[in-house]
Formats: C-alpha cells, sequence, structure tokens
C-alpha cells in the first residue's frame, strides 16, 4: 500500500509539473520573437503604403499593410495574391493600424504550419508599438479565423478583395 501511495505521488507531481510549464495563457515566447521579426528590415508595402480605409466589419480600422520578402514572392504584378494561391511557409503579413495619424496596433499573421500555436496554419498577434501582446499567439488565432475564413479571402487575407 506504501508503494502505491509512493507511485501516486510521483504521477501526481510530474502531471504537476508538466502543467505548470504549459503556455497557453499571457505573452508566449512566439509572441517575443514575432514582434522582434516585424521590425525588421525588408518589409515591402502593399499598394505604396497607402493607409487604407478598415473594411465595415473589421475591427481593424484603417491601416497600412506590409509583407516579408517570403509573402512578397508570391504576390503578382498587381501586388496581390491571386485567387486560388496559397502564402508560403515563413510568410509575415503585418497590419499596421493607424489611429490618430500613428500606428496603434500591429496585427500579425505568419504562415507557420508547425508552430505550436498554429491557427489554420497561421499564427496571429496583436501588438502595441511597444512590444506588449495585446492578443498573444498562444489563442491560435480563435478571435481571428472566423472573420478571416469569409468570403472572398485569399489564404485567409481579406484586405486583396477589399482594397
Amino acid at each position: 500500500m506504501k508503494k502505491v501511495a509512493v507511485l501516486l505521488l510521483m504521477i501526481s507531481g510530474t502531471m504537476l509539473f508538466f502543467n505548470s510549464c504549459r503556455k497557453d495563457k499571457g505573452e508566449s515566447d512566439v509572441d517575443k520573437l514575432l514582434f522582434k521579426e516585424i521590425n525588421q528590415s525588408g518589409y515591402t508595402y502593399y499598394q505604396n503604403g497607402n493607409i487604407l480605409p478598415g473594411a465595415s466589419a473589421s475591427p481593424h480600422g484603417s491601416f497600412k499593410l506590409r509583407f516579408n520578402a517570403t509573402a512578397d514572392s508570391a504576390l503578382d504584378a498587381s501586388g496581390e495574391l491571386p485567387a486560388g494561391s496559397t502564402f508560403p511557409t515563413g510568410s509575415v503579413i503585418v497590419k499596421e493600424v493607424i489611429s490618430a495619424g500613428s500606428i496603434s496596433v500591429y496585427a500579425v499573421m505568419k504562415k507557420d504550419p508547425n508552430n505550436l500555436y498554429e491557427g489554420s496554419n497561421w499564427v496571429w498577434a496583436e501588438f502595441q508599438p511597444n512590444g506588449n501582446a495585446i492578443y498573444s499567439s498562444a489563442k491560435s488565432g480563435s478571435d481571428c479565423i472566423g472573420c478571416h475564413s469569409e468570403a472572398p479571402n485569399r489564404d485567409l487575407v481579406r484586405s486583396f478583395d477589399f482594397h
């Protein structure tokens, strides 16, 4: 009986240890790396960096949209992803939400189907300009995918069909 009690105690301790190490709340290491990545050079702006009005149902408001070199390589001569195409793994799309003339939020999608926090093959996050995650990648896009899945969309990006 004593051996069973010790065994149960060891199992309980192991389960407690592994559950305490799960990253499913708050800011993740993925968030920190993603914020660093969106602040690197080499991004190309959609429509010459013009501020675009938010779609009527969009929670984002007016914005500029930019793509890293991987995402940009998938765009056609008009600067859009061709209908029926998908972005390659490693693509990063940054929506710079503009409020009162400056960036108020970075809404980010990174094509990373092997990421722990992916949702529909993308990692989704939103950041304040100072880098604080206001929508963590740990949520796996649970609040984003529904809208981004609506038609029309091109690999869950809706801006091409609205602007």
